[in-house]
């Protein structure tokens, strides 16, 4: 198949096969990795994807990083050239022998006590396109740069090219050190954390010191880069924290004792995707997300 643009030969247009080296470079961010999947060789890869930008006359590589990273251009041709190259599968597979698989990120917590539930019924419903859940500490679990097609987000989200919907809300807890003095306590409030070190995480989390009243804001900080090390950090002592009720069983420490946090606002959690084309099978988990969280809702 060859995609030529107006008034080119086919043998010196685009084929499907400059389309799968792209989109495996995408999604392994590493040319030897991408030539591996595709079994060719690296320079053969790289040859085809700097085809395909000369073709269309734009960059879809970073190529300034170790770890290659889609330009913006390139993240809005990824959906473009998935659909083109699903359609392509299709036509010559009607029977639906291969599959596109739809990628769900998440920062922290997955869809927290839906999360089973949702890739239960997602594998009895539609066993054809696998679903793979990945855990990306991004603010919007690498929706944005183009590593996923869909993802499940927490707190309000201003990224632009994005839609949103809220499917539930979490409750708070406080994160505090399982051998320390508020770990006594049944509950807490605000301002009973101001007066510690809040941990915070400033790339996938959603707690600043806004959260607290101003007249009570804590005085000290700790910042981090990933729920792990957030959990250490709380764990050793260094401080407490702040976050969504399904860390509490996603995200179990021994060292770490939740407790709930009775005046603070319940957290959205979020399906986001880009706005424009994308995986066929969207609007399958959006519907499916909805379901499962309104047939526990409705006591089914």
């Amino acid at each position: 198949m060859s995609i030529g643009r107006s008034g080119q030969s086919a043998g010196r247009g685009i084929e499907v096969r400059h389309l799968r080296a792209f989109l495996a470079v995408a999604d392994e961010g590493n040319v030897t990795r991408a030539a591996a999947r595709l079994r060719l060789t690296q320079p053969a890869v790289s040859r085809t994807l700097a085809a395909l930008e000369r073709h269309l006359g734009i960059l879809l590589i970073d190529r300034s990083t170790h770890h290659l990273a889609l330009t913006p251009e390139g993240v809005a041709f990824r959906d473009k050239a998935a659909a083109a190259v699903a359609a392509f599968d299709a036509a010559l597979d009607p029977g639906g022998l291969r599959h596109w698989p739809l990628r769900l990120g998440h920062a922290w917590s997955a869809f927290g006590p839906y999360t089973t539930p949702l890739l239960r019924r997602w594998q009895e419903l539609y066993p054809q396109t696998p679903l793979e859940l990945l855990r990306i500490d991004d603010r919007t679990a690498g929706l944005t740069r183009g590593e996923v097609d869909a993802a499940l987000l927490r707190g309000p989200i201003e990224a632009p090219g994005l839609v949103t919907e809220v499917l539930f809300e979490e409750d708070r807890v406080a994160a505090v050190a399982a051998d320390g003095p508020l770990a006594d306590r049944t509950a807490l409030r605000l301002t009973d954390l101001a007066g510690e070190t809040v941990v915070l995480n400033t790339v996938s989390g959603t707690t600043t010191v806004d959260l607290w009243p101003p007249s009570a804001r804590p005085t000290a900080t700790l910042t981090v880069a990933n729920t792990d090390d957030w959990l250490t950090a709380i764990a050793a002592g260094r401080g407490v924290g702040v976050s969504a009720a399904s860390t509490t069983d996603m995200h179990p420490h021994t060292g770490v004792a939740y407790r709930p946090l009775t005046d603070a606002p319940p957290v959205p959690v979020l399906l986001a995707r880009r706005d424009g084309p994308g995986h066929p099978a969207l609007p399958n988990l959006v519907a499916l997300a909805r379901e499962v969280v309104e047939r526990d809702a409705g006591g089914g």
